[in-house]
C-alpha cells in the first residue's frame, strides 16, 4: 500500500509511540491528583509539553495554550467562547473553511449572529483560493468582531496571508482566528507576526496520535482574549476545558511538534519536489491534468528559511483527470491511499465545496483527487503511484 492521504491524518512517527509508552506504562496517573508524587509528575509532563508547544509557535506563555480532543473542539471554543460573551454581532469567514469552521459558524448564524462567507479568487489564477483583500475590507461592519480565516486549504493547499489579514483585522479592531490544521508543523509558525488572537491545530496532522489537540489563545499583552468555556466539569485547562487531561496525547502532540520542526526547510523542498514530479509523470502520460488551486510552487530557498512565501502547501497536489470519475478511478487503484476531499466530509455525495468556490462546475469537481504526501513517501511510493494511477485511467478510457 502506498498512503498518499496525508492530509486526513499522519502515520504516527515510532519516535512519538516511544515518548507516549512510559505514559502508559508509568506515568499513567491522574495528572489532577495533587496528594501524591505520581499525579504531580503527570501533571509537569503536561506543563512539559504546554510550554514545549507554546515556544514552537513563539507564544508568549504557555498559558496561551489549551489542550483539547482536535482542531474541530479548538474551533468550537474560539468561536462559541468568545460569541457567548457578546451574544450578537458580525463575523467574517472564507468559503473554503473545514466543515469545523462552517458548521459551528452557521450555528451561530441560526441564534442571531451574521455571519458572512467570503469568496476566493478562482480557478485559473496563480494564487487560486486565496482572500481578496478589498472584499475582506468592504465586508467588515460597526459590528464585526471575528475573522477566521485558515491558514492552509486542506484540500486544494492554498496558503494565505496572514500578514495582511492581519494587518486589516488589528485597523479595525477584530479578533483573528486561524485554523491551523494543516499549517502547524508544516510551515513556520509565529503567533506574534502576524499577530493572531486564536489558533486551531491537531497532532495527528503532524505525526502524533488522534484525539488531541489545541487552542492557542492570546490571554497575555494589549487587549487579552477572553472565552467563555464550552466544557463544564473539572478547571482543568486553566478552566476553559473540563475533564480529565489526555497525558499520553499531550506528550506525543509535543513531541510530533517538535519532531516536525527538525529540518523543515529541507522537508518542504522535499515533498514539493516529490509532488511536482508525481503531476509531471501524471501529464506525460495521460495529457492534460489541469491543477486545482494555486500553482505549484518551489520558491527559491535562498529567499531565506524563516519568511519563505510559500502559496501551497509542499506535499499538496490536487488535480482534475478529465472524462473520468476521480472515485471509480481511486477504486481502479486500490493499493493507493487516496481521497477527493475532506476526510470529514467523506460520507457526504455532494461534490466538495472547496473546489466549487473556485467555480468549477460539477464534472470537473467529480473527476478531481487529492494527493497528500507526507514525511515517509518515497520517491520510490511517487513512481509506484503514479505507475498504478495511469494504469487505471488508461483502462478506464
Amino acid at each position: 500500500m502506498i498512503y498518499l492521504d496525508n492530509h486526513a491524518t499522519t502515520q504516527v512517527d515510532p519516535r512519538v509511540v516511544a515518548a507516549m509508552l512510559p505514559t502508559f506504562e508509568l506515568d499513567y496517573a491522574n495528572p489532577a491528583s495533587a496528594t501524591h508524587w505520581m499525579g504531580q509528575r503527570a501533571h509537569d509532563l503536561i506543563e512539559a509539553a504546554r510550554s514545549q508547544i507554546a515556544t514552537a509557535i513563539h507564544a508568549a506563555s504557555s498559558r496561551d495554550i489549551i489542550f483539547t480532543s482536535g482542531a474541530t473542539e479548538s474551533n468550537n471554543l474560539a468561536f462559541r467562547g468568545l460569541a457567548e460573551r457578546r451574544h450578537s454581532g458580525h463575523i467574517i469567514s472564507v468559503a473554503t473553511e473545514h466543515p469545523s469552521v462552517i458548521s459551528p459558524l452557521e450555528k451561530l448564524g441560526r441564534q442571531g449572529f451574521r455571519i458572512t462567507f467570503l469568496p476566493v479568487r478562482p480557478a485559473g489564477h496563480r494564487l487560486a483560493g486565496t482572500l481578496d483583500l478589498d472584499q475582506l475590507r468592504d465586508a467588515i461592519c460597526d459590528d464585526t468582531f471575528l475573522c477566521s480565516v485558515m491558514l492552509a486549504n486542506n484540500e486544494i493547499g492554498t496558503i494565505q496571508s496572514l500578514e495582511s489579514i492581519a494587518d486589516v483585522c488589528r485597523e479595525h479592531g477584530i479578533r483573528l482566528h486561524t485554523d491551523a490544521s494543516q499549517g502547524v508543523g508544516k510551515l513556520f509558525i509565529d503567533v506574534q507576526t502576524p499577530p493572531v488572537d486564536l489558533m486551531s491545530f491537531s497532532a495527528h496532522k503532524i505525526y502524533g496520535p488522534k484525539g488531541v489537540g489545541a487552542l492557542y489563545v492570546r490571554r497575555t499583552g494589549d487587549k487579552p482574549v477572553r472565552l467563555i468555556s464550552q466544557i463544564d466539569g473539572g478547571k482543568q485547562e486553566l478552566g476553559l476545558r473540563g475533564g480529565t487531561s489526555n497525558v499520553p496525547g499531550i506528550v506525543g502532540f509535543a513531541a510530533a511538534l517538535a519532531l516536525s520542526l527538525e529540518n523543515l526547510p529541507d522537508e518542504q523542498i522535499r515533498l514539493a519536489r516529490l509532488r511536482n514530479q508525481l503531476h509531471q509523470r501524471l501529464c506525460d502520460d495521460l495529457g492534460e491534468v489541469p491543477v486545482n488551486g494555486p500553482e505549484l510552487d518551489i520558491p527559491d530557498p535562498e529567499f531565506g528559511t524563516g519568511n519563505r512565501k510559500w502559496v501551497r502547501l509542499p506535499g499538496n497536489l490536487n488535480c482534475q483527470f478529465p472524462g473520468l470519475d476521480g472515485h471509480t478511478l481511486m477504486v481502479r487503484a486500490p493499493e493507493v491511499c487516496l481521497s477527493s476531499g475532506s476526510a470529514c466530509t467523506a460520507t457526504n455525495s455532494e461534490p466538495s465545496h472547496v473546489l466549487r468556490s473556485l467555480g468549477l462546475d460539477d464534472d470537473r469537481v467529480r473527476c478531481s483527487i487529492r494527493f497528500g504526501l507526507g514525511r515517509f513517501n518515497t520517491a520510490e511510493d511517487i513512481a509506484r503511484a503514479a505507475e498504478m494511477l495511469i494504469a487505471a485511467a488508461k483502462s478506464l478510457k
